[in-house]
């Protein structure tokens, strides 16, 4: 049985699945480069665990092998992707409606930026 999650890190969750999906709908990323650091750095979550539970989010359309073994050694929060999920719903819409009203030339330099900041966050971040 799985412990209380806390109101905080359940608004997290909820601001994790909004962001995620605002990216997504805005510059088609959002799962790996923006759950899995979220998941890892404000909510402790082991690098394995928080894959897991992001595989289990995209589970249907994309990984469900993926998070089967995953699942296998304990490594999928069920209960987080859920409510992430919830939430990546509404952001996706309202970031694919940004993405649509922004030159595509500006949403290339966005993505680029995004990654370039996530990627340093990881190779120097703690």
């Amino acid at each position: 049985m799985q412990k209380k999650l806390p109101m905080n890190s359940i608004l997290i969750l909820l601001a994790i699945g909004a962001a995620a999906g605002m990216l997504s709908g805005l510059v088609g990323v959002g799962g790996g480069i923006i759950i899995v650091p979220v998941l890892v750095y404000f909510l402790g979550y082991s690098q394995h665990s928080a894959q897991g539970t992001t595989l289990f989010l995209f589970m249907l359309p994309v990984g469900l092998l993926g998070v089967y073994n995953y699942y296998k050694v304990g490594n999928v929060d069920f209960r987080a992707a859920l409510i992430i999920g919830c939430t990546f719903i509404v952001g996706s819409y309202f970031g694919s409606k940004i993405a649509l009203a922004i030159d595509q030339n500006t949403v290339k330099k966005l993505f680029g930026i995004l990654i370039l900041l996530v990627s340093v966050k990881m190779i120097f971040g703690k």
